[in-house]
């Protein structure tokens, strides 16, 4: 990295981000489980936003977020306020390192927006397959519905009193970004909570 700014007590690179149209090669790799023919969303609504991102050992890394085209400028300057903020990311990459399996990124706490997928056990679209929800730190910031926890592995993680980096709580700064710019918080939701969910609709 080129440049280096000093926030509070941690010198790390300043926030490096672009928007990226979708190149032949890229379609290709979102076909193997991110996008397909059917999808709700065209190849060319959707844009690859690549940035820098704080992980919780103090290193920085690339990530790349794949999100509709209409909500990228906005996504990528929330990303911006919560780098500089020195938030938290485990890791970004796109879902179809995944193949596409929600399951597992969640398992690895990988934070991903654009997933072609039903919302499960329904035949209806998720938002994510419109490219306008992402789920961040899904490891450390579950869905919970009664007993259900998704992933398992978040039970660990079911104290939101928790001043852990990256766990995400109501009056947090990244509740207020995501607000500002329209989108709602699954932890809001009334008969279960997505803490890991921010998405344009609410649903």
């Amino acid at each position: 990295f080129e440049s280096c700014t000093c926030l509070e007590a941690q010198c790390v690179p300043n926030f490096e981000s672009k928007i990226l149209e979708l190149t032949q090669e890229r379609i290709e790799r979102l076909k193997k489980g991110a996008w397909e023919e059917g999808c709700p969303i065209s190849l060319s609504d959707i844009q690859s936003i690549q940035m820098l991102y704080l992980r919780e050992d103090g290193s920085v890394q690339r990530g790349e977020l794949v999100v509709a085209r209409k909500v990228a400028g906005d996504i990528k300057s929330i990303f911006r306020t919560l780098y500089e903020s020195r938030f938290v990311i485990h890791k970004m990459d796109s879902i179809e390192n995944y193949g596409g399996n929600d399951d597992l990124s969640m398992a690895d706490n990988n934070t991903s927006g654009l997933n072609c997928r039903n919302v499960k056990g329904t035949k209806k679209w998720s938002q994510h397959s419109y490219g306008v929800a992402i789920d961040i730190n899904p490891l450390w910031n579950p869905y919970v519905r009664k007993n259900k926890v998704e992933p398992p592995e978040g039970k660990n993680y079911l104290d939101r009193t928790s001043d852990m980096p990256g766990l995400i709580h109501s009056d947090d700064l990244i509740i207020r970004l995501f607000r500002d710019a329209g989108w709602k918080w699954g932890g809001n939701w009334r008969n279960s909570k997505d803490y890991q969910h921010f998405s344009l609709t609410g649903r």
